[in-house]
């Protein structure tokens, strides 16, 4: 990895500190608030046979984390090429 200059790498690093931020802060609002705080009010909302804040204590928030994953990945592989240091 190689920048052409530490503005590149001072970028870079925002960039993805600020991706992560914004992506934690959604996991965050979908296992915390929707599955705890957030759960009584969605519950009136059925998902297969449960309320949709117990669906999202259960699985929801998995998937949701599973879906940050990928994008994560993406977002990160598009930044790298970018800045030109993919592998």
């Amino acid at each position: 990895m190689a920048f052409k200059s530490d503005d590149d790498k001072k970028a870079y690093w925002r960039r993805n500190i600020n991706l992560m931020k914004v992506l934690l802060v959604i996991w965050a609002l979908c296992s915390y608030g929707f599955g705890i705080l957030l759960r009584p009010i969605l519950d009136v909302i059925p998902v297969g046979g449960v309320g949709l804040g117990f669906w999202f204590a259960q699985q929801g928030s998995i998937y949701v984390f599973l879906a940050i994953v990928f994008y994560y990945a993406k977002k990160m592989r598009d930044l790298d090429r970018e800045f030109g240091v993919e592998d």
